[in-house]
Parts: structure tokens; sequence; C-alpha cells
């Protein structure tokens, strides 16, 4: 008696088309969604103007390079702004609708792994946020006489950090969720909770002293401390660093322990 012999296919992997195809296929889902498309460009710009009309974008505060309470507080805040509205509150919604109808479940019985839709959401993400940021900034350069991050490259740092901690945040409330209204309504909770702590509705020093302290560490103060202090040209703060890079990982953590793709 001779044991038959099972002959094992090989593994197929994804390659870059199939990669390609699948952000292809993201994008045009999200461009789809009017209301995710346009709010996160949409709602920082109406903040940006709003804002330039009330400040005095031709006061110059000393020891900050010749920059403006506009530089330096509208700006920073209008470009977390974008980043917290792709990363908390669109992203979650779509990632829990793809799970409620079974697409990430389907798609785990195929070479195409649910990781894919993952990586291609974030990518279409990344993409619309440095739409965001590039239209914010062209409004502000060219309408409001802004002026330039005094260090660029500690600018972008810190606009890479705040995007990493504003997703691991989107993808923990994508993890809990069960639904795609529930993720849309935990990611408005979580936006709002760490805006309104952290200067979204006004300086964070009229709060509490702990509510001012918990507001600055939270991704969205600590992303606006930090962009404010690059576009000053001063040491960004280490505990805004801190605060955005121990949101990414514990966020992050816990959207790993808790994610389920069905």
């Amino acid at each position: 008696m001779t044991d038959t012999l099972i002959p094992q296919l090989p593994e197929v992997r994804p390659g870059a088309r199939a990669w390609l195809a699948m952000t292809v296929a993201e994008a045009k889902m999200v461009a789809r969604d009017t209301g995710g498309l346009v709010i996160p460009l949409g709602m920082p710009l109406l903040i940006l103007v709003m804002n330039g009309i009330a400040f005095d974008t031709d006061e110059v505060i000393p020891g900050t390079g010749g920059r403006t309470a506009f530089d330096l507080y509208v700006l920073p805040m209008t470009l977390t702004l974008v980043i917290a509205t792709v990363g908390v509150i669109n992203m979650p919604s779509f990632v829990a609708g793809y799970r409620r109808t079974g697409i990430l479940r389907r798609l785990g019985v195929t070479p195409a792994s649910p990781a894919m839709v993952l990586v291609a959401q974030a990518a279409v993400g990344i993409v619309q946020i440095a739409l965001g940021i590039a239209i914010a900034l062209t409004l502000a350069l060219t309408t409001f006489d802004a002026n330039p991050p005094a260090h660029l490259w500690a600018a972008l740092g810190v606009l890479c950090l705040a995007v990493a901690s504003m997703y691991a945040v989107g993808m923990l409330v994508a993890a809990v969720a069960p639904t795609p209204q529930s993720a849309l309504a935990l990611g408005l909770i979580a936006f709002f909770a760490m805006a309104a702590v952290g200067g979204m509705f006004g300086p964070r020093e009229n709060l509490p002293d702990v509510l001012a302290e918990v507001g600055g560490v939270l991704p969205f103060g600590a992303a606006v401390d930090a962009l404010g202090a690059a576009w000053a040209g001063q040491a960004v703060p280490g505990q805004t660093l801190v605060g955005m890079a121990t949101a990414t990982v514990a966020a992050g953590a816990g959207a790993a322990l808790w994610f389920r793709w069905e």
C-alpha cells in the first residue's frame, strides 16, 4: 500500500498590480462618499477663513521670527483638523462598514489579505490628508499672508507623527465599533473630546489646569503645540512628541488586540 501524495500548490501572493487595484478601488469608494470627501477638506478651510478674518494677521509675536498668532495657532489647528477628521472620523466608519458587510471575511479566504484593505484605506487617507493640508496652506499663504514654518523638517516630522497617532486612535475606534454607525459616533466622540481639551474651541489656558495638561498630551493638542513650535522656529516640546508617540503605541496595541475581521 502506497501513500497518496497530494501536491502542494505554491502560495500565491498579491503583486504590485493587486495592491494598486485595491488602492484605486478604495479611492473610488472615498470619492463616492460626498460627506467623507468634503468634510475633511471643507470644515478646516471654513475654520481657517473664519479665524483669518477674526485674527490680526499683521501683529507679529516677539521672539517667533516674524510669525503671527495666525501662524502659530490657526494654521497648526487647521492642519491638525484635517488629519483628525480623516483618521479618527472617516477611516473607522469605512473599516467597520467593510467588516459589517463581510468584505473582510471574504478576503480572508483569498490571496488578497484583509490587511490589504487597511493598507489601501490608509494610503488613500494619507493622500486626502496631503491634499487638505496643501489646500489649507495655499489659502493661508495667498489670502492671509501667512508665513511658512521656520523649521520645515520639524514641521514635517510632527505632521507624520500626528498622522500616526490619529490613525492609531481611529483603528482603535474601528476595532471596538460593531457597526459603521457606531464607528462614526465613537469617532465623533473621540474627535470632539480631544479637540475640546486641545484648544479647538479656545485657548487651553481657559480650561481647568488638569484638563489643560491632559489636552496638551493628547494627539490633537500635542500636534497643535508641536506645529506651533515648529512654525515659530522653537524647539518642539518633548511632552508633545511623547504624547503622540504614546497614543500611537497604546491605541495601536489596543486596536491589534481587539480588532475583529468579521
